[in-house]
């Protein structure tokens, strides 16, 4: 992928990762933003790293922790980054591992690149869609190269992986470590109406769409909260890898067809659910 745009953003993702390890190492404290959700430094030293990093391409950057930008400023941007520096601050504390620095190019309201790193998994997922390059793909990069991303050989895996496809075996719907709400456990029940019972995999952050595009998971229902810049590094590699990422139909266990799109007024996401390249609702 020789795009500088990717290859800002490859390199800016891996060193927020990398310095979000530092902290993690450390004896950090953890703060409590005006809506009561945590702040740590390590979420802050990734919102500058990155927001520095990716300020370089000429592009704007909207982070969580820049979120206060005017709507009447960022409804002109028609390309700009959104960025969740610390996805899973909640895991973070608890030191559970499950967390992911996210990084999205968003193009007239399309995720068009998304990288999702783990830091202690040190696994990167990536993906891109035709708008961004005429041959989309979706990866999955263990122990990246921080010097430039390496598509071949043992580390790389292109997705969807076949060695994770379900078979014969149950629906696998993977859900929030920390937000398994009654809506949630209610359309998991008309899912298995409809399929067979269902295996259960809780997971944080990110990781639950990296889950669907590499095919471990076979859907993912997310009927409680989530901001915009949760969602559209994800969204992108899960699309990249042949999925879908729709907005929720309360009447139905088939979603609307509508995908989840970017820079609303009100930047709290629609509910939403993400099916794997194989998986069929009907």
């Amino acid at each position: 992928m020789n795009n500088p745009l990717f290859t800002t953003a490859y390199s800016a993702t891996l060193q927020a990762g990398h310095r979000i390890l530092e902290i993690y190492g450390s004896d950090f404290t953890a703060m409590e933003k005006a809506d009561r959700s945590p702040l740590t430094e390590a979420d802050l030293a990734a919102h500058e790293l990155l927001v520095h990093a990716l300020g370089q391409t000429g592009l704007p950057v909207l982070s969580e922790e820049s979120a206060e930008i005017p709507y009447a400023e960022r409804s002109a941007w028609t390309r700009f980054w959104l960025v969740d520096p610390l996805d899973g601050t909640k895991e973070f504390i608890k030191r559970n591992g499950e967390f992911t620095v996210n990084v999205a190019l968003i193009d007239q309201s399309e995720p068009i690149l998304g990288l999702v790193y783990a830091p202690v998994l040190d696994v990167l997922y990536l993906g891109w869609t035709a708008r961004f390059d005429p041959s989309p793909a979706a990866w999955r990069l263990t122990d990246p190269d921080p010097a430039c991303p390496v598509f071949s050989g043992p580390r790389a895996t292109l997705l969807p992986d076949p060695a994770l496809a379900r078979g014969a075996g149950p629906l696998r719907v993977v859900a929030s470590r920390s937000h398994l709400t009654g809506e949630t456990r209610s359309y998991i029940e008309q899912l298995e109406q409809a399929h067979g019972p269902a295996s259960l995999v809780s997971k944080g952050s990110s990781l639950k769409l990296c889950m669907v595009a590499e095919g471990a998971a076979d859907v993912y229902p997310r009927l409680a909260p989530t901001m915009e810049w949760d969602t559209a590094a994800g969204q992108a590699v899960v699309e990249a890898a042949g999925g879908a990422v729709v907005v929720y139909d309360a009447q139905s266990t088939i979603p609307e067809s509508a995908p989840l799109r970017y820079n609303r007024e009100n930047l709290l996401n629609p509910f939403f659910v993400v099916a794997s390249a194989d998986f069929r609702f009907a």
